[in-house]
């Protein structure tokens, strides 16, 4: 399980450390894709295909599941750790994130979150005792 948030900085040629911890459990490669709210995901080999096999279990004659399918899968990408523990992240998928130089790691349970660091911070000045208190309709107590 992925938790804990680590902070980096990423180089002009995209190349991002993965903390020693995260690696342990991605492996040596994994998949990485567009996320929500302006951060990418990583996922470990095996939590993507439990993932991609929701995603094609969505109704094609659906718009929307059409569009979710397309966020995740067209941005999805193989990464390898290098020797030096970094992965190189498209500039496809830096210029969705907004990735420029510090960067966040968030573990989030079966995936990893990757922030630019000041839309983390931006993201975090939410409410979140409110957020807590929208989830009761989840059936979801703290």
């Amino acid at each position: 399980m992925f938790m804990s948030e680590y902070n980096h900085t990423i180089d002009i040629k995209g190349r991002l450390i993965v903390p020693a911890k995260f690696r342990e459990e991605l492996g040596d490669t994994f998949i990485v894709t567009k996320g929500f709210d302006e951060c990418l995901l990583a996922y470990p080999k095996s939590e993507w295909t439990l993932f991609e096999e929701k995603l094609l279990q969505l109704p094609q004659n659906n718009k929307n599941a059409r569009a979710l399918v397309r966020h995740f899968m067209a941005g999805a990408v193989e990464c390898e750790i290098d020797k030096q523990g970094r992965i190189l992240i498209p500039q496809v998928l830096r210029n969705f994130a907004k990735l420029n130089k510090d960067v966040l790691l968030v573990g989030v349970g079966t995936k990893i979150e990757i922030w630019d660091k000041d839309i983390w911070e931006q993201n975090e000045t939410n409410d979140i005792e409110q957020i807590a208190e929208s989830l009761e309709e989840f059936n979801i107590r703290l």
